[in-house]
């Protein structure tokens, strides 16, 4: 990409969509397209046909999409496999239209089986069942890779799909219903902390160095699954780094024999979510109990992304899960601090 090439950045309010345009912005890119979902309704085509024949953007990062975590997914599929769709479809369909350069489609690593071999290759992909909690969104986003390699494979577009493992950082959402683990865990604490949240019943853990002074925070499921987690910013430097690799290396990715158009970005790092809960507890401060509900479900036993693809073409995650979790807090505490 050139510094005045037109880029048009879906999603760009969002955790993945915000990092983006905050790094295109720093490495000197002017000629951003941006819009609110209020001023373009990704899910009416017409709309979205209307934009892409105006503005006909050079290079596409596909980032708006409907998320959550596990109560979200679980509470909300039709409203999360028929938005996604929709989105998808008609923003990956007009960049065709419009001859778009390139565009990156950001999908999930939810996209693998429940219990595909750790960790995750590419190829892994339709390898067998979902997790059932958050099926319908991941079938969404494989709907999005099959449509990224059709129309590579009919058209000669140059859409590569990017499967980010789980993300944290500025711009993440704390709501408890909607939220992912990491920001749903460091609100707990925090509201602990401030006396403002109770914490429930379930399960005494023994581990934690629990104090009378603070509230409780319960946490769903036994706190046994293993998770992989990647800085959004991470994620916005992974994608400028393909989205701009040379045509030679680009094209390898689109035609790669085993996972054409896919490719993982992750740490290659995991812990468990009780592991992850101890690392919030002690950044943010709370020194009350942990308590597992062990009636609520677990997820996925473990998710945990192959990232020897991305590797192999020189890029590694910087930020340290310590480091992004101190970080993401001083965000969270100067935007949502109860005092």
């Amino acid at each position: 990409m050139h510094k005045n090439s037109k880029i048009y950045v879906a999603g760009h309010r969002g955790l993945v969509g915000s990092a983006i345009v905050r790094r295109l912005k720093n490495e000197g890119y002017t000629n951003l397209l941006l819009r609110t979902s209020a001023e373009l309704d990704l899910r009416k085509q017409a709309e979205v046909a209307a934009f892409f024949e105006q503005e006909r953007p050079e290079y596409v990062f596909l980032a708006a999409a409907k998320v959550g975590g596990i109560v979200a997914n679980d509470s909300y599929p039709a409203e999360f496999i028929y938005d996604n769709l929709m989105i998808q479809g008609n923003v990956i369909h007009q960049a065709y239209l419009s001859v778009a350069k390139r565009l990156l489609f950001l999908g999930s690593s939810c996209i693998y089986p429940r219990l595909a071999p750790q960790p995750m290759r590419e190829e892994y992909l339709l390898g067998g069942l979902l997790e059932p909690t958050n099926d319908a969104y991941a079938v969404a986003k494989i709907a999005g890779i099959i449509m990224c390699r059709s129309y590579n494979r009919q058209y000669g577009t140059r859409f590569l799909s990017v499967m980010p493992t789980n993300l944290y950082g500025p711009g993440d959402n704390f709501d408890l219903e909607k939220s992912h683990v990491l920001p749903a865990l460091m609100r707990k604490f925090h509201e602990a902390t401030m006396g403002t949240r109770d914490g429930g019943t379930g399960n005494r853990n023994n581990e934690s160095q629990a104090s009378i002074d603070q509230p409780p925070v319960t946490i769903w499921g036994t706190g046994a699954p293993m998770r992989e987690f990647l800085h959004v910013d991470d994620l916005s430097d992974a994608c400028l780094y393909l989205m701009n690799q040379p045509e030679e290396v680009y094209s390898s990715l689109l035609a790669h024999h085993l996972s054409p158009a896919l490719i993982n970005v992750g740490s290659g790092e995991e812990v468990s979510i009780r592991e992850l809960a101890l690392l919030v507890q002690e950044v943010v401060g709370h020194r009350g109990e942990l308590l597992f509900d062990t009636d609520k479900p677990d997820g996925t036993p473990r998710k945990l992304c192959d990232v020897e693809k991305i590797r192999s073409l020189g890029w590694k995650h910087r930020i340290g899960l310590r480091e992004g979790v101190q970080s993401t807090f001083a965000w969270y505490q100067s935007r949502y601090n109860d005092n």
